[in-house]
Formats: structure tokens, C-alpha cells, sequence
């Protein structure tokens, strides 16, 4: 009986009843064949994706009970959304996918396509999905498999885009692809009638409106989103391009379908259900009458093992509800849909913050490929590391309430930023859209209205519960992504079963009224309903087949019960930020060697002829600018990307001259969002290109932190180091600019970063330092997968005095590449100055404070005072061992943070000290807690030299 709140045994009674009510077909259909008229689904593709939304259906079913006895530790679950089993099934198993949490049937399919149980999605395929009415489209239905649009380089090429996907409204556009979310009243549309916008292409029913036994009308509004391919075309006219796939030896489509499922063998781990129920008809030897062939069809189409890959999928969710350490991704730290061999990516976000990757994972592949197809290299060759197929496309997934989140909106505009600048972007948003975001409500009409007004971004629209018809607009959809190399998004209407998550009271927001007009409309009722509509299968038979993976479920769920679980801090964190720092220190002696050796004609070619150790001492923007330099030379993969990196050489000039030495496929500027550029570098990273990109300042990387936080530095954590994005991202940041400020131009707030598990945080003084740290920071990333965050004082870039205008004291030489590994700077090493007999007392301190300290040290040892002025380098991981050694030869410490006394970086050196046992003196010279007021007004609150030398004092006359 239906309750104001759907429990798991309602939609389970609900399910038995809907099938229980299908007759039994008359005649029965052949599986290989088409399963309906112009369908794309063979009858066994359906049947399997039935059974890949029943194993999602049987988990959340399952989860639920886990939950009910503290077994279970994640119950948001995919019921309502096993629509995106056609997705999946539509794409190839290659093509990288980064999916939000209702995406059980999604995984399932992925799963049995790697397996090669399940025929993943082709041109030819996608090429039957195609609408008759779209004569002026020159879509998928032609396509050649591996086609590809020609353009430009897509970072930073020239050329002409072809013109944006939206430009012109047709009739398609304006006819449907909405629908009213929540809104379950009769139109006036008769059920089945045509779209007019698409020219005679007909959906069929509304699941939502139609019940078990017949038809309602259908509301207009409706209308062109069921069933139907609703789609924003390209303009007339516009010439099909195709161009080789890089590699000719790589395959251009997948594998051809596998048959139809044997009639024999036992079913999937060794359950005696599917024999119990399942007909037990037998084939005929010689000629067949009509009866002994239908029944021979019947047992073909039902009585089929259950594919192992789909109990071996529902082993990897359920170990992830259970927290199990078996899990194949995060290994028992989260429930996350991803698999490294599956190309599904974790992401652990409910809201959009991985799409912002997404674009630039796109961005890269795209970008490698054409690498690829330039220098004719193989997969194997070292230059091009990417693991992806050349013609891949990325998928992603999200709810219709996470489009208006702020990282979708940066997503999206990014996509179609590039599209509209000619450059190629290959990615499929999927939005599912079941017209709730918890209990906020999408207004009616919105979501459609908001992804159709997408520059640049093709749009197409489908039901989830019609499999049929979601399989073909997501195979036109795909293929088009596929050959244009274009942004598009799939706007998927779905219905929210069993509510937000087990806790959820939907009574409190919902009436009875709208849950059970969801439960109506169920997925995989609708399935099953097609199913024995075509001839396929009866009620019976498929309510016995939902049993037969409920059975397998279950069981699979009580084995998962016993498995280990994560018992100790250090099992929790050993995938989270790996050190290897041999391996780092023979990357840099490697990358000297090289560079002095068979590189050395191409470095001096690159620096003019002039290499930077020849050019006499150097600022710390010049010392950068040149190690960046290096590293483009050492790292094939390598890009520098932000605002104003490339024509203008950065607005402090430390990127001057990298674009004409490199190319603007590898120094490029982006548009102006920091959410998009840390995305591109995190998509970057992941499709196997190094990736360096700039925040101008940092007050501006507050706006994108999360992307840091939640996304880069989580990938090793939930994928066990399957997975890693490697990034170096430069920072202008910190105080003390003369002239030019208030906040956001001088901002002293780097505690969001200190507080990330994992990040490495390099703050280089000196130039000589600067160098050296970055060659750490590149040879980290490369080798470890690890998220740098290179912090560059700004005050200090132009810097060239110490003591006295005109001493040079803060400039330094560029050391000779045969000098590299000498002058190695590992993660997490401190630097030492002695200042007079460096006896009396210790001060630590980082970045502008290091210069600062230096004066008022050498004041003090006019007096007699001994000092030893360490500078931290690397604010995390902080050089304790270092700290600890420094401050015991003295036994009075004097930190000196220029950040806020409150949360800043002062506070992490005292707590390092205490916890080791140090038991000196100790005293801090920190800023205030306030942001840095415009001109001089910021020295009321930043540290001074006058500061430094009283906390001195003080702490020596104690």
C-alpha cells in the first residue's frame, strides 16, 4: 500500500503489481532483431538493459536494508534515474565518465560494455537514431565511425570556428524539449501524435501519464520530450568534415555487437532461480512449426544467464555502501561510482563541481590527439602518455538542480567560450533531471530553458523511461560530440524514487498525490512494459528474472559484510599525497642531464642563444620565468595557461616571452574564471598532460578554491592512486606591494590551502630557491601525481636589493643544468641562514618575512645578537625535522608570519614544535586579523622590521 513517503517495500509491491498486470505476449519476437520499428535497440540489447536497471533498482532496494542495521553507510540511491543504462550504453566503454550518485544503471552498463558483454554504442547505431525531419543537419546518421571535425589546435590555435551550435532557432527548437517539472496534469496533445517540430518523429507514449493498460492525453509541453530527439541543429549548409583518426592502427569503432544471449548454461554465480522459474522450452531438431519457434524465441530472450558483470558491478557499489576496503576505487574511504579499467572517474561532489574538470579533461584529449595525429606517434610513445582513445569523448553527469550551481555555469560557459573561438571541446553533459533538488523544486520549464540557451553548446532532450527512445537521441547525441569534437548536453527527464536518501521525509514537501504520479512513471516498469509490448517476454517471466537479481544482490550484499574495513590512520591516508623523493631528486638530475646534453641545441636554440646562467644574477621573476622555460623543454606534455600568461607575459611579466618560445598550443590565455582555469587544469592533468596554470592573485583563488579542495586533491584519496592529477599551479600572492593594493591585491590568507590533506604549498624567497623549488614542484607532479600550489611573493618578483640600494644582495645566479641536481630542493626542506654567530636566537618565517628577518638580523648582530633565520620554503608539507633542529640549537624562537595571527601560518610552526617536545622560549610576530587596507594604512596591520626586532628582544630578555 502506498505511503506519503515511498519505502523501499512500496516500490517493491509497486513493481510486483505493474508487472503482475502485463499479459503475456500473443506472439513472440526474434531478440536479434530490431525491437520496434527504426528502433536503434535490438530486442537482446533491450533485455539487457533491462537487466542492468533491475541490478540498479535491486541495489538501492538493497542499500536501504544494509541501512536498516547499521551495515549500511550510504543510501542515495539511483531508483527513478536507471534511464541513464541507455546513456551508457550509447557510448563506448572508452570514453572517460565522471558521474554524479543516481547513476547505478549507468555503471552497470559501462561495466558489462567493458566485459565486452554489452555491444557499446557505434556510428552505425547512432546513425539509425537519427531523426527524418533533419534535413539540414548534417549529424550522425552519416558520419564515418572514428570521423572527427577538423579545426584548430584546441589551445590557443588559430583559425575560424565553425559556427556555433544555437545560432539559428528552427522548428525543432521551438517546439519542445521542456517539460513541466512536477506537473502531472492532461494536456491536450493526444498520445503518440507526431511533433510537428520534428517531422513525423513520433515517441510513443508518455510514461508518465499512460498507465499500466492504456493511454491518457498527453500535454502539449510534453510532448517533444518523449521519446523524441529534440535538438538544436547547425545551420544549414554546414559541410560535413572528417578527418583520419590519429593513429591508423587504432580502431575507429568498438567491437561488433555480440550475439544474442545463449539459450543454455548455468546462470550467474550458480543461483538455481533463473531454472525454477524461467520457461523450459527446448529447440526443435529439423524443420520448426510457428508454436515451437516462438518457443524457442522465449527461452532465448529469457532465459539467458544473468551477465556476470553486472553482479561483479553490484559487488563494487555494495562494497562501497559497506565501507568495504575491497572496493575497487576509494577502497572503503566513500561510496562513489569509478573504476580505472571502466574509465569512470570518481567524483565525490552532489553538485557540479566536476564538470569545470570535465571541460578541460575534453580540452586535453582533444588536444593529444591532435599531438598524436602530427607527429604520428603512437599510443605507446612516451611524448603522448595519455591512456585515452584518440577520438574519445567525456561524459559527465548531474542533476537538474546543480545547474545552477556556480562551477555548472562556469562549465558551461567555458564549452562554449572555446566552441565560439574555434577551438574543440568534446564533451556530453547529461543532465537528469527529475525536478527536485532535495525538496527545492525546479520551476517548471527552467531547466530545459536554461540548457537551450547555452552558447555554443548543442542541445538534445530525451525520456528516462523510455529506453528506446533515450538510447537513440544519447547514440545521436554522442556521435555527434564524437565527430564535430563539440560541446553538447543531454537533457534527460527523470522521476526521484524512494526520495533524496533514506532520511528523507518527502512528506514534508511532496503531496501523496505527486509521489505516487512519479511511481506511475517508473523506468523500469516502463522497460518491462516495451519488453513484453514487443514480444519479448511476459510480466511473469521478467518479474522472475527482477527476483533472480534481487537474489543475487542480496547474496552478494551479506558477503560484502564480512570484508575488511579500513582500521587505521594510516591505511585511511596512504593514497592520499604519496612522497618519493628519491625518485623526485633523479628526476631533476635527470632533466640536468638532459638538458646539458641532448637537449642542449634545442634549449640554446629556445633561449636565444643565451641561456639564463650566462645572463648574470636574476630577480625572482627572471629566475622563474626561466625555470618555466626549462620545463617546458623537459616536459613534452607541459602547458602554461591563465589570464594574461601569454601576449601580454603575465601582468608582473614572469611568463614574458613563453608563448613565442613554445607555441599558443602550450602558453595560452583562458577566459577570466579561476574555477574554469583550475578545471582545465584538473581534466588536463587527468588526460596525461602537466599542467601549470596561473591565479592572478590570491584573493582570486578564493573564488575557485574548491576545485583544490574538493576535486584535485580528492582524486588520489578516492582512487586508491589509480587516478591522479597532476598540477602546478602558480599563485601571485602575499602583501607588501608598494603602491598598488587594498585586498584582493595583496592578500595574506593562504589557511584554506594549509588545511587541504595533502596539497604542497611552495613559498620561494630568493630566486635561487624559486628555481630550484619549481623543478621540485614540476618533478613532483610528474612523478607522484601531486597537487602543487607555487606561491610567488609578489613584492619580492622585481626585488634586487638586501641591505642597501644597489647591493644586488637579493639577486641570484641561474645554475647551469649540469648544477640541477647539486642544488636539488626537496618537498619539505627548510633553508638556513647564520646571521653574526648565529648562536642567541632562532627566527622562522617564510616568503617577504625572510627578507624583512635578514635586516633586522643583521641590526641585531651589530649588537652582538647571533641569529639563525630559517625559511620555511614549503608551508606543507611544513620541515618539521628542520624547525626541530633549529630551534633546539638556540632554545629561543621568534616566528615571524606575515599572514594573520588567527589560522595563520604561525600557529601550524608553534603546534609543530610543541608536539615534538621543543620546551625553549618561543614568541610571534604575526599580521593582524584583518584584511590589508589600500596604501599606508597596510602597515598598521602587516609585520614590520621594527616588529621583528622587538619580538627579538623581548624574547631574549626573558
Amino acid at each position: 500500500m502506498l505511503s506519503d513517503v515511498t519505502t523501499p517495500q512500496d516500490l517493491d509491491d509497486r513493481f510486483r503489481e505493474s508487472l503482475a498486470a502485463l499479459a503475456a505476449p500473443q506472439h513472440r519476437a526474434d531478440p536479434a532483431q530490431a525491437v520496434a520499428g527504426g528502433a536503434a535497440l535490438t530486442g537482446a540489447q533491450l533485455l539487457e538493459l533491462f537487466d542492468a536497471q533491475v541490478t540498479s533498482r535491486q541495489l538501492d532496494l538493497a542499500g536501504r536494508w544494509l541501512r536498516s542495521f547499521g551495515e549500511g553507510y550510504y543510501t542515495i540511491g539511483s531508483a527513478g534515474h536507471e534511464g541513464n543504462a541507455a546513456v551508457a550504453a550509447a557510448l563506448r566503454p572508452t570514453d572517460p565518465a565522471l558521474l554524479h550518485y543516481r547513476s547505478g544503471a549507468f555503471y552497470c552498463v559501462r561495466a558489462a560494455q567493458a566485459a565486452q558483454q554489452v555491444p557499446a554504442g557505434n556510428s552505425a547505431v547512432a546513425g539509425a537514431a537519427t531523426s527524418p525531419g533533419r534535413a539540414g543537419d548534417n549529424g550522425a546518421a552519416s558520419d564515418p565511425p572514428g570521423g572527427v571535425a577538423a579545426a584548430t589546435d584546441p589551445v590557443g590555435g588559430a583559425g575560424t570556428a565553425a559556427d556555433p551550435a544555437g545560432e539559428s532557432e528552427s522548428a525543432t527548437d521551438r517546439a519542445g524539449g521542456e517539460r513541466p517539472d512536477g506537473d502531472h496534469h492532461d494536456g491536450d496533445v493526444a498520445d503518440g501524435a507526431a511533433d510537428p517540430g520534428h517531422s513525423g518523429v513520433t515517441g510513443g507514449s508518455d510514461p508518465r501519464i499512460r498507465g499500466v493498460a492504456g493511454s491518457t492525453a498527453l500535454p502539449a509541453a510534453i510532448a517533444p520530450a518523449r521519446g523524441t530527439v529534440a535538438v538544436d541543429p547547425l545551420p544549414n549548409g554546414e559541410p560535413a568534415e572528417a578527418v583520419p583518426p590519429a593513429d591508423p592502427d587504432q580502431p575507429t569503432a568498438p567491437a561488433p555487437p555480440a550475439p544474442a544471449r545463449a539459450a543454455s548454461g548455468p546462470a550467474a554465480s550458480g543461483s538455481t532461480k533463473t531454472a525454477q522459474t524461467a520457461t523450459t522450452a527446448q529447440p526443435a531438431t529439423g524443420s520448426a512449426g510457428h508454436d515451437e519457434v516462438e518457443a524457442v524465441v522465449s527461452m532465448a530472450s529469457v532465459k539467458r544467464p544473468v551477465d556476470p558483470a553486472y553482479a561483479e558491478a553490484a559487488r563494487d557499489v555494495l562494497r562501497g555502501m559497506a565501507a568495504s576496503s575491497r572496493e575497487p576505487i576509494a577502497g572503503g574511504r566513500h561510496k562513489v561510482f569509478g573504476r580505472a579499467d571502466l574509465a569512470v572517474l570518481p567524483t565525490t561532489s552532489t553538485i557540479a563541481s566536476h564538470l569545470p574538470r570535465a571541460v578541460g579533461m575534453a580540452l586535453a584529449v582533444e588536444r593529444l590527439r591532435r599531438l598524436d595525429a602530427r607527429r604520428g606517434a603512437g599510443r605507446g610513445d612516451p611524448a603522448t602518455p595519455a591512456s585515452w582513445a584518440p577520438d574519445a569523448i567525456v561524459v559527465c553527469s548531474f542533476g537538474d538542480a546543480s545547474i545552477n550551481h556556480a562551477t555548472a555555469t562556469a562549465a558551461f560557459n567555458t564549452a562554449g567560450w572555446y566552441d565560439h573561438a574555434g577551438l574543440r571541446i568534446p564533451v556530453l553533459f547529461v543532465c537528469e533531471d527529475n525536478g527536485l533538488g532535495i525538496s527545492v523544486r525546479s520551476p517548471q520549464g527552467w531547466v530545459a530553458t536554461a540548457l537551450r540557451s547555452k552558447p555554443g553548446i548543442r542541445y538534445f532532450a530525451a525520456d528516462g523511461a523510455d529506453a528506446i527512445g533515450a538510447y537513440g537521441v544519447a547514440a545521436e547525441a554522442a556521435a555527434w560530440v564524437r565527430r564535430h569534437r563539440r560541446p553538447a548536453v543531454l537533457h534527460l527527464s527523470t522521476v526521484r524514487l524512494m526520495g533524496h536518501a533514506g532520511a528523507d521525509a518527502e512528506s514534508g514537501y511532496r503531496a501523496p498525490a505527486e509521489i505516487a504520479a512519479d511511481l506511475a512513471v517508473d523506468p523500469v516498469v516502463a522497460t518491462a512494459r516495451r519488453l513484453v509490448e514487443a514480444g519479448l517476454a511476459s510480466g511473469a517471466e521478467l518479474l522472475a528474472r527482477y527476483d533472480e537479481i534481487g537474489w543475487q544482490v542480496r547474496r552478494i550484499a551479506e558477503q560484502v559484510l564480512d570484508e575488511p574495513k579500513l582500521t587505521s590512520a594510516a591505511e585511511v591516508i596512504a593514497p592520499l599525497a604519496p612522497r618519493r623523493p628519491l625518485r623526485v631528486a633523479h628526476a631533476v638530475a635527470e632533466a640536468g642531464a638532459r638538458a646539458a646534453g641532448a637537449g642542449a641545441g634545442a634549449r640554446a636554440e629556445v633561449f636565444g642563444g643565451k641561456p639564463p646562467e650566462l645572463a648574470g644574477p636574476l630577480t625572482l621573476a627572471q629566475s622563474i620565468n626561466a625555470a618555466l622555460t626549462d620545463g617546458l623543454l623537459d616536459h613534452p606534455q607541459m602547458a602554461v595557461f591563465g589570464e594574461d600568461v601569454a601576449a601580454k607575459g603575465g601582468v608582473y611579466g614572469v611568463t614574458k616571452g613563453l608563448r613565442d618560445r613554445f607555441g599558443a598550443a602550450r602558453v595560452f590565455d583562458t577566459l577570466l574564471d579561476e574555477t574554469s582555469i583550475l578545471g582545465l587544469g584538473l581534466g588536463a592533468g587527468l588526460a596525461g598532460m602537466l599542467p601549470v596554470p596561473e591565479i592572478q592573485y590570491l584573493a582570486y583563488l578564493h573564488n575557485a578554491e574548491d576545485q583544490l579542495r574538493g576535486e584535485a586533491a580528492t582524486m588520489r584519496f578516492f582512487s586508491q592512486g589509480a587516478l591522479r592529477n597532476p598540477m602546478v599551479v602558480r599563485v601571485a600572492g602575499l602583501a607588501y606591494q608598494e603602491g598598488f593594493g587594498g585586498h584582493f591585491h595583496n592578500d595574506n590568507s593562504v589557511a584554506v590551502l594549509r588545511d587541504v590533506p595533502g596539497l604542497v604549498i611552495a613559498v620561494p624567497a630568493r630566486p635561487d630557491d624559486a628555481a630550484a623549488m619549481l623543478r621540485s614542484c614540476l618533478a613532483s607532479a610528474a612523478v607522484d601525481g601531486s597537487v602543487c600550489v607555487f606561491l610567488e611573493p609578489i613584492a619580492l618578483y622585481h626585488t634586487r636589493d638586501l641591505y642597501a640600494d644597489g647591493d644586488g644582495e637579493w639577486l641570484a645566479h641561474y645554475p647551469e643544468p649540469g648544477a640541477w641536481a647539486g642544488g636539488h630542493v626537496p618537498v619539505g626542506r627548510a633553508r638556513v641562514y647564520g646571521v653574526g654567530s648565529a648562536e642567541d636566537i632562532t627566527i622562522i618565517t617564510f616568503g617577504n618575512g625572510v627578507r624583512m628577518s635578514l635586516r633586522a638580523a643583521s641590526r641585531m648582530a651589530d649588537e652582538g645578537i647571533g641569529t639563525r633565520v630559517v625559511d620555511l620554503r614549503w608551508l606543507a608539507p611544513l620541515p618539521v625535522a628542520d624547525l626541530i633542529r633549529e630551534a633546539t640549537a638556540t632554545g629561543r624562537v621568534l616566528v615571524v608570519d606575515e599572514t594573520r595571527r588567527s589560522g595563520g601560518v604561525g600557529e601550524g610552526v608553534i603546534a609543530a614544535l610543541v608536539d615534538a617536545g621543543y620546551v625553549g622560549a618561543a614568541r610571534r610576530v604575526a599580521g593582524v586579523d584583518s584584511f590589508v587596507p589600500l596604501g599606508p594604512a597596510a602597515r598598521q596591520v602587516l609585520v614590520s622590521e621594527e616588529a621583528i626586532t622587538q619580538g627579538a628582544r623581548t624574547l631574549l630578555a626573558r
